[in-house]
């Protein structure tokens, strides 16, 4: 396994943390309020902020933190990390859009660029012409990746109620206009954004196309 895998692979097990933004949102907002696990959610994007704001504008380095931080990219050194944006853009999709949608929306930037990476650069061959580093087979995997986040995650109500909140086993018919419009956004939009942070671009339009097809929907299946 070349360096390079090494270090895309501890990034995208970075990611992985990301989880817990949406774990911490539904436990506060489960025991308190929407609003609460906003706020608690908001805390930690300050301090987040904060840490960068010593890395970069004082160079100091923190113990356990500086641990993250040499997995980032060359790009990230003088600038914000990817996690401020995921956490910005998880906050965002929680305020503004339907619980099963932000959540899909969330973990599909966490697993569905995940397996792109790792895929791609393990096994890609075959690749796109003018996009730098994207092969189909990269593509391809995170597109199947985001269809099955989705069909787990956005499915009609049960009781009024979303299942996975309680129960390990899954109910509701999947609500395949969404789910196939969410993840065809975020696999495009991974796919073509280079210049812009990924990590608040994929949650945020993904999470938008599948509210609006929400809204078009029949309320007879919300």
């Amino acid at each position: 396994m070349s360096w390079d895998l090494k270090k895309e692979i501890g990034r995208k097990a970075i990611h992985l943390l990301s989880i817990f933004f949406l774990i911490i949102y539904i436990i506060f907002a489960s025991t308190f309020s929407h609003r609460i696990a906003l706020l608690i959610l908001g805390f930690l994007l300050i301090t987040l902020i904060e840490f960068e704001y010593l890395r970069v504008e004082t160079g100091m380095k923190i113990p356990i933190i500086s641990l993250l931080w040499r997995y980032r990219r060359a790009k990230e050194r003088n600038k914000l990390g990817g996690e401020v944006y995921f956490l910005i853009a998880s906050i965002l999709c929680l305020a503004l859009f339907d619980l099963r949608i932000a959540a899909a929306a969330i973990l599909m930037l966490t697993f569905g660029d995940l397996v792109a990476a790792l895929i791609g650069k393990r096994f890609g061959r075959i690749w796109i012409p003018k996009l730098k580093d994207r092969a189909v087979e990269g593509v391809l995997a995170e597109l199947i990746v985001d269809l099955i986040i989705g069909f787990l995650i956005v499915r009609s109500l049960v009781n009024g109620s979303v299942w996975w909140l309680s129960s390990i086993i899954p109910s509701g018919q999947p609500i395949w206009p969404i789910i196939i419009t969410m993840a065809l956004t975020a696999t495009v939009v991974e796919t073509l954004v280079h210049k812009l942070d990924d990590n608040l671009l994929v949650p945020l339009f993904s999470g938008f196309n599948g509210q609006i097809v929400l809204l078009l929907l029949s309320v007879k299946i919300i």
